[in-house]
């Protein structure tokens, strides 16, 4: 028997096989005088008058609507047509609403949620109409001068400028339903355990059973059966640590690595009298760690090369164009010859970090940065980081987390000590919550503390590139002493450990469109691109003080045009030929 793997679901990691998608056609409406509230728009459908197709941002062509100015408050509203069934409760998802978001259910407030990267999942049973005919109603406001909220690389501009790119304003994740019993499974996680062939699990139940529970757990391997037991639970969490593998068996034949993203399916189920819930689940065993010199994938020195992902299409911005294009994009990273990503100020759609899972691809994930330091923009941060480890910290793809990028969110890092004991007390509270990761605290300069050490370099010149990391001894004076974007790399003493070029080359192709970026360096043709890259990508690769890379990027993104491929994803020189460059061939 496999238990099947969802590549559709929004939820890929806890997917129950009867769920209900609510994304498509909405009614919309702008709330230019925040007056909504107040004026009972929750009950009053006549107020929508303007068609929207979920999940793509107003601001998008992809949604209808493509009004490019921000609007602070918006509104949607459909209806879902739905029954109540006696002993079940029916929840509500959104993937992701930017910023806050209020939520009813024929005309009763069912939920207040504040983030714009994290899912939102509401009880609704108690609202549900006796007809079936359920109306929803959403709420959400996102103001773009307020630079304590989490934005990322969404403008707080009119117009994209610089590096910063057009706003996603409301649901830009999909909308979905699912019933279950009352007892059931609210959350799993799967953590690899630093023993070969073990892995812990947890299964959070959604309540305290009246009585004793059966919690069942299969695992599979292709058609073999590695565990099938069931567990009598009387709380609402069980933890066990499961034995998937001995050591008869090779390594190679079941770890996780790009290489060979080995998956075992999983099926979890709650027995609770006559009422079953059953999700499906899979698990990618793989450590992650570092030495002094290296990042350690399953205990070994691995390179990664990483290409810097913004993760925006130009008709849908911060949403996916569609399901298939994350396995596209996935697909497209693993031909230009690069073995991961870094997630660059967004969080991704759990579905393409299934891609990365089951295609071989390392993540290492930012979150969206505020732009100014305050006791309001930090507890933001924090509440978003704690959900975004909590939805993704079973993907094996996912490696590590970057807390802080390029000191946004706190620009006085240097001579704040507050801002330091900011970026120290994250970095602590993520590895305390998901001690299996590599954590980093500020990437890019201002090192304060971290499992490694990444640097922002966009010389132009390969030989400066080695003079500045060329060995071990002169990568750790760059990070003491060097100056490669006009800030200190490090304020705190470096620990031994691996110093990864985390954005460098940034090189752009002359001749696109008016309003471009002249970004870190342009040439004239597709074949200087090559000659360039080959260039900067073989100095980093012959310094031997690096243990990785991240080139900037992967795609044209707004007026920022040093991607490799353009925002339609053709590339802009021979596939072939810059994934030999990347892999060093």
């Amino acid at each position: 028997m496999t238990t099947p793997l969802h590549a559709e679901h929004p939820r890929p990691l806890l997917a129950r096989p009867d769920w209900q998608d609510l994304n498509g056609a909405w009614s919309f409406a702008v709330d230019a005088d925040d007056v909504g509230v107040l004026d009972d728009w929750p009950i009053r459908p006549e107020m929508f008058d303007r068609a929207i197709r979920v999940p793509y941002p107003p601001e998008s062509r992809a949604s209808g609507v493509g009004e490019v100015q921000g609007q602070r408050v918006v509104w949607y509203h459909r209806t879902w047509h739905r029954n109540k069934r006696s002993g079940r409760r029916v929840f509500l998802h959104f993937g992701a609403i930017d910023y806050l978001a209020d939520v009813w259910v024929n005309g009763r407030h069912v939920a207040h949620h504040e983030g714009g990267q994290t899912p939102i999942r509401i009880d609704v049973t108690h609202a549900m109409a006796s007809d079936g005919r359920q109306n929803i109603v959403v709420r959400a406001q996102d103001e773009p001068a307020d630079l304590e909220q989490p934005r990322g690389k969404q403008d707080w501009q009119d117009r994209p400028h610089v590096i910063w790119y057009e706003r996603t304003t409301g649901i830009w994740q999909s909308v979905w339903a699912e019933e279950v019993p009352a007892i059931h499974v609210e959350s799993l996680r799967w953590t690899p355990v630093d023993d070969a062939g073990t892995v812990d699990l947890e299964v959070r139940l959604s309540g305290v059973p009246r009585d004793a529970v059966r919690v069942g757990v299969r695992i599979f391997l292709g058609e073999r059966v590695l565990v099938d037991d069931s567990y009598r639970v009387a709380t609402t969490t069980m933890t066990r640590r499961l034995r998937l593998f001995d050591h008869t068996m090779d390594a190679g034949d079941w770890c996780w690595s790009p290489e060979r993203p080995t998956l075992c399916d999983a099926l979890v189920t709650v027995h609770n009298g006559a009422d079953t819930d059953a999700v499906h689940s899979y698990i990618g065993l793989r450590t992650v760690g570092v030495d002094d010199r290296a990042f350690l994938l399953n205990r070994a020195p691995y390179y990664p090369r990483l290409a810097l992902h913004q993760g925006y299409w130009p008709q849908s911005h911060l949403a996916a164009p569609d399901v298939e294009a994350l396995r596209r994009e996935v697909e497209l990273v693993r031909s230009l010859g690069f073995n991961g990503v870094r997630v660059h100020q967004k969080v991704e759609d759990p579905r393409f970090l299934y891609w990365c899972d089951r295609l071989g691809l390392l993540v290492f994930a930012d979150a969206a940065a505020s732009y100014r330091f305050s006791p309001r923009s930090l507890a933001r941060t924090t509440r978003e980081w704690l959900e975004i480890v909590e939805r993704d910290a079973s993907h094996p793809s996912v490696v590590g987390w970057f807390a802080f990028n390029e000191s946004w969110g706190v620009p006085d890092l240097a001579s704040s000590p507050r801002q330091v004991d900011a970026v120290r007390a994250l970095y602590h509270l993520i590895r305390a919550h998901d001690p299996s990761r590599i954590v980093v605290g500020n990437d890019g300069w201002e090192h304060v503390c971290g499992d490694l050490i990444g640097v922002h370099d966009y010389t132009q010149d390969p030989s400066e590139l080695l003079r500045r990391y060329g060995d071990r001894a002169t990568a750790l004076a760059t990070v003491t002493e060097g100056r490669p974007a006009g800030r200190k790399l490090s304020i705190a003493e470096p620990a031994p450990k691996p110093v990864l070029l985390t954005e460098f080359g940034g090189i752009t192709l002359s001749g696109g469109t008016g309003g471009t970026w002249a970004g870190y360096g342009a040439v004239d043709s597709a074949d200087d691109l090559l000659k360039r890259l080959a260039a900067l990508v073989g100095g980093v690769q012959a310094a031997a003080g690096l243990a990785g890379f991240c080139y900037t990027q992967l795609v044209d993104t707004a007026q920022e045009r040093n991607g490799l491929v353009r925002e339609d994803r053709s590339p802009k020189a021979d596939i072939t030929a810059i994934a030999r460059i990347i892999r060093g061939e």
